[in-house]
């Protein structure tokens, strides 16, 4: 980036890599894994491929995420983080907790990355011995996957090696208004827009990891 901020404050020298509109979005769109520039477009309400495109070649240029090409038959281009961005994790995931609390913008809609990665913000360390398990979320075409051990949580896109202990199979709109406690989990597995399978106190669990985020008062 051509502008600086010309402060040696690490806070200062962050910005300049990714103080730019779109930069920190883009970076938390890659959290879960690589994405094509089209999921990436996508996935960005109100971008422009312009202005992608730039923020792209910008958080290239800062080592911050790389472009990988797997090269024919595919020929499609890939972006993913970097091990330097993959450290701004943290601070997307605490940034997103400190601005949950701001009012919501009045035509927002939740993407469905950043109600997945709701699952890291919101989870208990205390709580992983209860939550122990691999847990598959197949959300249209894509599938995503949450592995509980120890005291921490993964999630990334992708599925499991082997079978999951418990898998929810749902749409985005439903798996948005569920969140959104516009529709109950109950509402949804009777209407056929929500299929949970595995032992039934996995069920449970891979519930409570994808809810606990948005259940007020936690």
């Amino acid at each position: 980036m051509s502008r600086s901020y010309g402060d040696l404050c690490g806070v200062a020298r962050g910005l300049d890599v990714v103080g730019e509109r779109w930069a920190l979005l883009v970076v938390r769109d890659l959290l879960l894994g690589p994405k094509r520039f089209s999921d990436l477009l996508g996935g960005l309400p109100g971008v422009s491929p312009n202005v992608l495109s730039q923020r792209l070649r910008e958080l290239a240029e800062h080592g911050v995420i790389r472009r990988r090409d797997l090269g024919p038959p595919a020929r499609v281009h890939l972006y993913e983080l970097t091990e330097r961005g993959r450290g701004l994790e943290p601070v997307l995931l605490e940034l997103g907790r400190w601005g949950s609390h701001a009012p919501p913008p009045p035509e927002g809609v939740f993407g469905i990355d950043s109600l997945l990665l709701g699952i890291k913000a919101g989870f208990d360390p205390a709580r992983a011995a209860d939550l122990r398990g691999v847990y598959e979320f197949r959300v249209g075409a894509d599938t995503y996957l949450a592995e509980v051990a120890d005291d921490a949580v993964k999630v990334s896109r992708g599925s499991a090696t082997g079978r999951p202990d418990a898998a929810l199979t749902v749409d985005a709109d439903t798996l948005r208004a569920v969140c959104d406690h516009r529709m109950t989990v109950d509402d949804a597995t009777r209407s056929g827009l929500m299929c949970l399978d595995g032992e039934e106190g996995a069920q449970q669990r891979i519930l409570d990891l994808l809810l606990t985020p948005f259940t007020p008062n936690r």
